[in-house]
């Protein structure tokens, strides 16, 4: 991606690598109420419990179980007690410039000639495990975006997984995750995460049906972005295949191959590769969010 040619203004980041998690540290914010057990190591029960949680608020991971980032070596970023310069600088420097121009994006090119009103969200850079407003999460989780703080939440060592397990790497692959948590932001503001949990509670059943529908939507609306930035020269040769490899890595299917051996399309909660490569497709193709309605159409 062409870095310069991305819209930026201030704000947007929320830097905690290396603080603890500690309830209300780092201005994080509570518990939300869940109830959880605080301080001392995440456990399997607890992480397992905020997965559900965050499922149900619709808040949208990527879906990949990366497991402890710390198997890959020290993947997590800027760990505590770090000195010297930042090893991750250029790619939080990224980070940065990515989620201002989505943001831009939306609020400028889409919410404003729609007579509607934006509500910024923020990025929240932790290391290892992170209390979010909806409770504690780890880096295993991979990045998400929480509808009760609206905020996305992303440990950086989490590309490295993305790179050393799924084969995915490139700018424009770090920028798609981003685009797609932006994106559950969007469904937040459109009223879609509520309307969602509601009939999920309802229906129990469809549950995960809607789960699907709402994470490929996330993905529309990520080719929707692309789709301004390719239109404003922003953008390599071959960074739209980045983002395709990207969805198509992250499918339901793919990581139940990869990880259990077996496909069970019953559990599936964000899609096939099939379907999430179709999705961001169709939202850079056509570069408009109405046609992103993953609930209304075939999936």
């Amino acid at each position: 991606m062409r870095l310069k040619r991305l819209r930026r203004r201030a704000g947007g980041v929320e830097d905690h690598r290396g603080e603890s998690p500690g309830l209300g540290g780092g201005g994080l914010g509570g518990l939300s109420g869940m109830g959880l057990p605080v301080g001392g190591g995440l456990g399997v029960v607890v992480v397992l419990i905020i997965i559900v949680a965050l499922q149900y608020c619709g808040s949208g991971g990527l879906g990949i179980p990366t497991g402890g980032l710390d198997d890959l070596g020290g993947a997590s970023s800027a760990a505590s007690g770090q000195t010297g310069p930042d090893p991750d600088a250029k790619l939080v420097e990224f980070m940065d410039a990515v989620f201002d121009d989505v943001q831009i994006t939306w609020e400028e090119d889409i919410f404003k000639p729609s007579g509607m009103e934006y509500k910024d969200t923020s990025l929240v850079l932790f290391t290892d495990r992170v209390m979010s407003g909806c409770g504690a999460a780890s880096s295993a989780m991979g990045p998400f975006y929480c509808p009760a703080d609206q905020k996305v939440y992303l440990d950086l060592g989490f590309f490295k997984v993305l790179e050393q397990q799924f084969g995915v790497a490139g700018d424009f692959a770090e920028a798609y995750v981003i685009a797609h948590e932006i994106g559950h932001h969007i469904q937040t503001l459109l009223g879609t995460n509520a309307a969602v949990q509601r009939k999920a509670r309802a229906e129990p059943d469809l549950a995960n049906e809607l789960s699907v529908r709402l994470e490929l939507q996330a993905d529309c609306f990520a080719g929707v972005w692309g789709a301004s930035v390719y239109a404003r020269g922003a953008i390599d040769p071959g960074d739209i295949e980045e983002g395709l490899n990207a969805a198509a890595a992250v499918g339901d299917d793919r990581i139940q191959q990869k990880t259990q051996g077996r496909i069970d399309p019953e559990t599936f909660t964000h899609g096939t590769s099939a379907q999430r490569v179709k999705w961001f497709r169709t939202g850079f193709d056509t570069g408009q969010p109405s046609a992103c309605d993953t609930f209304n159409q075939d999936i």
